[in-house]
């Protein structure tokens, strides 16, 4: 069904009159801490001077956001925690569509929203009406699945399900929504980390066993996203210490002995037998007559079963005792757990891998590399990531991915450093696996291949394990490993640092704070640091000595700058990359500010120009002015000028985008900006990058265009670590003159002719169209603007028109 809400049903956050002075009240005391797409990740204002009371909470997302009309926020919920702050949680709607990942919370004490945190997409024109209904999607993404079996097949699951969940009408037969979800698959850059309206399936396969959210464009039937709601242990291996020796576990009696099953802790903890098979619901108990649990040592490794029925208990406790959190829902949830679990019964071998599937414990015996998989901290590795769903609900790839499984393996050690103390509590995995000495270390990542540093040796690009999320994770890891005990050295990007720790427990609390309270659904490195370093100004104060420690851990792993500005500015290296791949038909030709007056022509895509600077003064009005130069035609280039102003190695914070615009021209183009007076004194980057994709960052790199750097020499300045102020720069709808560069084709959709317009109406060199599997159409040729599409059928095509020097793509609907 489509989930569409009704305007009137939703928070309405458009233009909202309120007065001048107020407005300069609110700018006064906000501070902002950008993410990467030039969104507010987090606002801080101050307590003596509260810009807004909780009941203002509408105004306060309309203008900290700069929300507009067609943007809606709905009140998903309320939270309170035990320092008195209410968490008010909002998910932002676009036309009454659910966007996907995209939440913010308001952050209240007393009445007063002292800061507001999350992420929100900046949606412009999007189609909100499907091409393809919800039965259709959904065979998209079963053939991207390609299980050969689905838990909805069997009749036994689905009967189990109703009887688990009681309720007659439950199935798992994936029921569409409809929702707009960034593109995280498609690797052209014009179409990666668009948002796109798609069809949301809950896909539970049972041969072979994965369960995940799978994402079909419903418009195309192309899969846009798949968030594994089972986390695979296996997948770069994600398991724990050996069996925890003789321990007091709570089961039940009934007629005919004991079960190992408890009710005291929430809604209670059960364990249950597979027997080596795959069904949930023909699973057994475990019985003892006596209670004596001491038999179960045998080649069948029933003692595998003891340790997660006391295992889970233990986590129980942790969380409960520690944090105050009941189950990991914070109400109370169940604790299933399935053991001698195996996806392919009968075949001789163990199941390697345990998992969290949304809804219980699951774990295999092992067989070439595991032991059975139901050690301590596999049990508080797996219900972290419940924890997560409950809360920050991480999207399992890339970054976020990556703290995801980070937070799991943090929760892991410090269940085990609270259960087991004699533990390795900085190794994970080290008793079960047959092969490595253990699968991940903490204390030093690099040890078992994963980075210890950000982006740094071992860092993982590529898109296996839904984006290296096992291997990243060391960043996280080791984060967490030198808050806690504290550590000197030398990082990979040449950053020297020295962090006194603080103790397990008070970072356990941060990180718990960060990851329930300011983490959302799409949160990165990036984020994570803001936020832990505001959780731990939540608990221990501004300028405490446990914050300090939390933003040099950081710098430690090549996140951000080191706390109080002492540590020397960034150098060269510290700065990401970010290049053209190719400049056959644009680059940059000019780039002009104060001192810095450079012609060229194509410099291979970057140019260091960083031996070139000029001075600025903090709060100074400066003019750059900035040029293309092409081949042949003018095309489209989108322009971002960056200057990094507390000189934190980045360009992510507040007010350092200066420049965001696009131009079709030629001509020198000339752009205004004021230097805050929060800069920071010394000297710093200057960043300019030119690209024909509106989405380019200050990172990475793209197709056609170039990137240049250069020195910027700023005095006067106050030399704050973060940028307060409330406007991100000169960001420009339109630099320049000229139409935009596309291909235009219409009418569309068409029944015989298209007609087709090549940007700048160039020649049509090479023509080709493909359908929905990515077939080619044969005999297709444009002839005099117009495509015969007569003999097609009907459906979604992809039309690819070169012009001798780019490619570029249109999609088209024939009737």
């Amino acid at each position: 069904m489509i989930k569409k809400y009704p305007v009137a049903a939703l928070l309405l956050l458009g233009a909202l009159p309120y007065s001048a002075a107020y407005a300069q009240q609110a700018a006064r005391a906000a501070q902002k801490f950008m993410a990467e797409d030039g969104t507010p990740a987090l606002v801080r204002f101050r307590p003596e001077t509260p810009a807004y009371t909780l009941s203002q909470g509408r105004q306060a997302l309309v203008e900290q956001l700069q929300l507009k009309a067609e943007d809606q926020m709905l009140h998903s919920r309320t939270e309170t925690d035990g320092m008195g702050f209410v968490h008010e949680k909002y998910n932002q709607y676009y036309k009454g569509i659910k966007v996907e990942h995209a939440a913010y919370t308001l952050h209240a004490k007393q009445g007063n929203v002292e800061s507001m945190s999350g992420q929100i997409e900046r949606i412009e024109g999007l189609k909100t009406s499907p091409a393809m209904d919800a039965a259709t999607a959904l065979r998209y993404a079963l053939a991207f699945v390609g299980a050969t079996q689905y838990m909805w097949d069997d009749a036994v699951e689905e009967a189990g399900l109703k009887q688990m969940e009681n309720d007659p009408t439950a199935t798992y037969r994936p029921q569409g929504e409809l929702v707009i979800v960034r593109n995280d698959r498609n690797p052209n850059p014009g179409l990666h980390g668009k948002p796109t309206l798609a069809w949301k399936f809950n896909v539970y396969a049972k041969a072979p066993i994965s369960r995940a959210y799978i994402y079909v464009d419903a418009e195309t039937g192309e899969i846009v996203l798949q968030d594994a709601i089972i986390k695979h242990v296996a997948a770069t291996g994600t398991v724990a210490t050996k069996y925890s020796g003789t321990q007091s576990s709570a089961t039940s009696t009934t007629t005919g002995g004991y079960y190992l099953r408890e009710a005291t802790r929430g809604l209670g903890i059960e364990t249950y037998n597979c027997k080596k098979g795959s069904s949930y619901t023909t699973a057994v108990d475990f019985v003892d007559a006596d209670n004596n649990w001491t038999e179960y040592a045998n080649t069948n490794f029933d003692n595998a079963a003891l340790d997660a029925h006391w295992g889970a208990q233990a986590v129980y406790d942790y969380w409960k005792n520690v944090h105050a959190r009941n189950s990991y829902n914070n109400a109370g949830a169940k604790i299933r757990s399935y053991v001698h679990f195996d996806d392919t019964p009968g075949d001789g071998k163990g199941y390697e891998n345990a998992y969290w599937n949304g809804s219980v414990m699951t774990y295999g015996d092992g067989y070439t590399r595991f032991d059975p998989l139901t050690s301590l901290d596999v049990c508080a590795h797996e219900i972290g990531h419940a924890v997560c769903s409950s809360t920050a609900n991480l999207t399992y790839s890339n970054e976020s991915g990556a703290l995801n499984e980070g937070f799991s393996d943090i929760w892991g050690a410090a269940v085990e450093y609270y259960k087991a103390p004699n533990k390795a509590t900085w190794l994970i995995g080290e008793d079960i696996d047959k092969v490595r000495p253990a699968l991940r270390s903490m204390s030093d990542p690099n040890a078992e291949g994963q980075p210890d540093t950000y982006k740094g040796t071992n860092w993982y690009a590529g898109t296996g394990d839904n984006g290296g999320v096992h291997t990243n994770s060391g960043v996280l890891n080791h984060w967490f490993y030198i808050l806690s005990v504290g550590k000197t050295g030398t990082n990979d990007i040449g950053s020297s640092f020295s962090v006194t720790g603080i103790g397990i427990d008070a970072a356990a609390k941060i990180a718990y704070r960060t990851e329930s309270v300011y983490l959302t659904s799409s949160s990165n490195y990036a984020a994570a640091r803001t936020y832990s370093i505001q959780a731990a100004t939540d608990l221990y104060g501004a300028g405490s000595t446990q914050v300090t420690a939390v933003t040099n851990a950081w710098y430690a792993v090549g996140v951000g700058a080191a706390a109080g500005g002492t540590t020397p500015p960034p150098t060269t290296s510290t700065y990401c990359t970010s290049k053209g791949t190719n400049v056959s038909y644009e680059w940059i030709d000019l780039v002009s500010l104060g001192s810095i007056n450079r012609t060229s022509s194509k410099d291979a895509g970057y140019y260091n120009g960083t031996a070139l600077g000029t001075s600025v003064t903090a709060g100074s009005a400066q003019t750059i002015n900035f040029s293309a130069g092409f081949a042949s035609t003018a095309y489209t280039e989108y322009w971002k000028i960056f200057i990094d102003y507390n000189q934190d190695g980045d360009f992510i914070d507040s007010g350092e985008t200066i420049v965001s615009g696009s131009s079709s021209s030629a001509a020198t183009i000339s752009a205004n900006f004021t230097v805050p007076t929060t800069a920071k004194s010394g000297k710093t980057r200057l960043r300019v990058v030119m690209s024909d994709v509106s989405a380019t960052s200050s990172c990475g790199s793209y197709s056609y265009g170039e990137t240049e750097d250069y020195s910027i020499t700023i005095s006067g300045g106050t030399a704050l670590q973060e940028v307060a102020v409330t406007k991100s720069g000169n960001e420009l709808d339109l630099i320049g003159s000229g139409r935009a560069q596309v291909l235009d084709v219409y009418p569309n959709p068409a029944t015989d002719m298209l007609r087709v317009t090549t940007p700048g109406n160039g020649p049509v060199v090479a023509v080709s169209v493909t359908d929905l599997q990515g077939i080619k159409v044969l005999g297709t040729q444009v002839k005099g603007g117009q495509l015969n599409v007569s003999t097609l059928a009907k459906g979604i095509y992809m039309l690819e028109i070169s012009d001798g020097q780019k490619v570029f793509h249109q999609r088209f609907v024939k009737d």
